[in-house]
């Protein structure tokens, strides 16, 4: 008799696994990097991943992934990400 062996498929998070995604977003948001206190709740909160975390723990967005969400700006305690309406033509 034979075996049936389990194979599960394994995801592993990727940048853009889907195709770049920031050019049909109407919403872009912009940290004001002035008011940022670093607390990374962004950066924990983007389903996207597209809030970069830096050595200093600064963040900064990837525009080319980031569909606009909102999240972002949404869980920020001191309103330092404004969301701002998307230039036509560019990221």
């Amino acid at each position: 008799m034979e075996e049936d062996h389990l194979v599960l498929p394994l995801s592993r998070p990727a940048p853009g696994a889907m195709g770049k995604t920031g050019t049909w977003r109407n919403y872009k948001p912009v940290i004001d990097q002035g008011k940022c206190i670093k607390c990374l709740l962004c950066w924990l909160y983007c389903p996207e991943a597209t809030i970069i975390r830096h050595e200093d723990n600064s963040v900064s967005v990837d525009y080319e992934y980031c569909k606009g969400c909102g999240i972002c700006a949404n869980e920020c305690p001191v309103k330092a990400i404004e969301m701002v309406p998307e230039v036509q033509g560019g990221a």
